[in-house]
């Protein structure tokens, strides 16, 4: 039925369209430039209550939270316009409250904005309250411009309705997890304004149906919404499932009709949703291409030629056993020299096509090169692959491998041996947990305890503001283009009770820049309840101890010295039926390989 009113919908809009220039782009400008101005008087509004804040009148407190959950919430009616036409001026507004490397430029960004006010003020309002009216007044001046951004503005149709879309992405993924307020938990608040500014600003593409999927579905989200206060308690998962994902779905249908945007990007908006395994185009990772049934199965074979290495005695299988999905099971994996341990964890391998960053340090840009610097490190394999590739092609299954690969025998280097082991590690995405059943619809795939996992792990144990659905990588939502780097404090060992700093300096040592010391890539946990030990050390033995360290705050949380870690330093104050149940849920994400 859905696609049905989709389509008769579509067909009205592109008659629409063919009479006149564009359909709701005057619309979303006249909407923004009101909501700008109302933006702007709120955060007047927000530095009048925080210059009356006292540290001695708690009240005095409370009311410049309530102002500035008000100008959040004043914020978010305009944030998808701002981020997607003019996004380096939407930075200044609500970028997190930490000093920032901006990649891959590596140009530093001091923190700023209403996440920065914040953290300010819940820390410490008192000591803080200049830094804070300043950051009010920075606001206030930069807002009181934001009608001039429309000075011989231009957008199609088309663009208007992707940053919906994006918008919608942005609700399902961070506003209903408090990623952009953790502490004033007003997430859920803010997803039902964004719905509906984006209500309004679809208004003229659905005048022209009598009646249509998306407005219905948008009307009970935004119902479904209403009157949700308590953060810690709301149902995601039921509120995905039956409520934004189908909404997102129905919107797709619609824009697929003539009004969707052409250009390649990480987003497949052919995907039925955002949970669907092909929601990501492949081929925009670094080094990613469209499927090569042949060079992959050339991939699978060299994934498990020890002749790869100097000696004979290591293989990729060697740290990545598919037995053990694609892990080895050590806190660091064993190199190429007897007795010998590399740096390292040995991550999973599932998945790992989907990062734009490899190595826990990130310091390869595509598998490709990943692969090929752990096939000549000398504590790893120590090969020399140009050699092994032009003896390997000598021997019937190789041969016949590498001719449905290439014909041209005379140009054959080691070049393709990284290709077609990374083409075997691209097929790597199986999709088919526990997880993956319900939300494509089996309400039976899941028990009690994992659906409260989730909703956990989604809200009020903040993993997903890290661990960003549906991939739970560091990839940002929502348009996926950047990896996270995160310092943790991450310790030596899981005894707690005595905690000493790592000293890996992670990404520093490839970025030598004093906001990357400690920092290393966020994997997914997809199959971690499957890939003990934890952390790029592997210091953490079970996932009842990763659950405590980050339980406590991380290293800072327990109390070593981590001056810039970006994991929040403050208790959770989960219970043990709580860490349970995430971990419950964690075990939802298994593959069946």
């Amino acid at each position: 039925m859905w696609k049905a009113l989709a389509l008769c919908m579509a067909l009205l809009l592109l008659a629409a369209a063919s009479e006149q220039e564009t359909i709701g782009v005057q619309n979303c400008t006249d909407r923004f430039r009101a909501d700008a101005r109302a933006f702007a008087a709120s955060v007047t509004e927000m530095r009048i209550a925080i210059e009356k804040t006292d540290s001695a009148d708690a009240q005095s407190i409370e009311q410049a939270k309530e102002k500035l959950k008000a100008t959040r919430l004043a914020y978010k009616r305009i944030a998808f316009f701002l981020d997607y036409f003019f996004f380096t001026s939407s930075r200044i507004y609500n970028r997190p409250p930490k000093n920032e490397i901006e990649e891959p430029h590596l140009e530093y960004g001091a923190p700023t904005g209403l996440q920065y006010i914040e953290a300010l003020l819940f820390d410490n309002p008192g000591l803080h309250k200049a830094e804070m009216i300043q950051q009010c007044r920075f606001l206030e001046t930069s807002a009181e411009d934001l009608p001039a951004l429309l000075y011989n503005f231009k957008a199609t149709d088309a663009q208007v309705l992707e940053s919906v879309r994006l918008e919608l992405i942005r609700v399902m993924t961070l506003s209903i997890t408090g990623f952009d307020a953790p502490l004033l938990k007003s997430g859920l608040d803010e997803a039902l304004v964004s719905l509906q500014a984006l209500h309004e600003v679809l208004n003229p593409y659905l005048m022209h149906s009598d009646e249509g999927s998306v407005r219905k579905l948008l009307t009970s989200c935004e119902i479904y919404l209403t009157g949700k206060t308590d953060f810690d308690q709301f149902d995601r998962l039921f509120f995905l499932t039956n409520y934004a994902l189908p909404l997102q779905e129905s919107l797709g249908l619609m824009i697929s009709m003539g009004l969707e945007i052409n250009e390649k990007g990480i987003l497949n908006y052919n995907a039925r949703n955002i949970f669907s395994r092909d929601a990501f185009a492949e081929p925009a990772f670094a080094g990613g291409a469209s499927s090569n049934a042949a060079l992959a199965e050339l991939g699978e074979k060299l994934f498990f030629e020890t002749r790869l290495s100097s000696n004979g005695s290591r293989s990729c299988a060697s740290c990545h056993n598919p037995a053990l999905h694609f892990t080895d099971g050590l806190p660091r994996s064993m190199g190429i020299h007897p007795g010998q341990e590399v740096r390292r964890n040995a991550p999973s391998l599932l998945y790992s096509t989907f990062q734009h960053a490899q190595f826990w340090d990130g310091r390869a840009k595509t598998l490709e090169e990943q692969i090929r610097t752990v096939i000549h490190d000398s504590l790893e394999m120590n090969g020399r692959p140009a050699e092994t590739i032009i003896k390997l092609a000598k021997e019937r299954p190789y041969r016949r491998l590498i001719r449905k690969v290439s014909r041209k025998r005379r140009t054959l280097n080691d070049t393709i041996i990284y290709k077609a082991i990374a083409a075997y590690v691209r097929t790597l995405q199986p999709f088919n947990s526990d997880f993956d059943r319900y939300i494509a619809g089996d309400k039976a795939a899941l028990t009690d305890h994992q659906v409260n996992g989730f909703n956990l792990f989604m809200g009020k144990a903040q993993c997903g503001t890290c661990h960003f659905a549906p991939l739970f990588n560091g990839l940002i939502p929502p348009t996926y283009t950047l990896t996270e780097f995160e310092i943790l404090g991450t310790t030596a060992s899981d005894d707690f009770l005595h905690p000493k700093a790592d000293p890996d300096q992670g990404r520093f040592e490839t970025r030598p820049t004093p906001y990357y010391r400690g920092a290393f890539k966020t994997p997914t946990v997809r199959n971690a309840a499957v890939t003990a030990p934890y952390m790029h050390n592997g210091s953490f033995g079970s996932l009842e101890k990763v659950m405590e360290f980050y339980d406590k705050g991380g290293g800072a949380g327990l109390g070593l010295d981590i001056p810039d870690q970006t994991l929040p330093g403050e208790p959770l104050n989960l219970s043990d039926e709580e860490k349970s149940d995430i971990i419950a849920f964690l075990h939802s994400l298994t593959d069946r390989l």
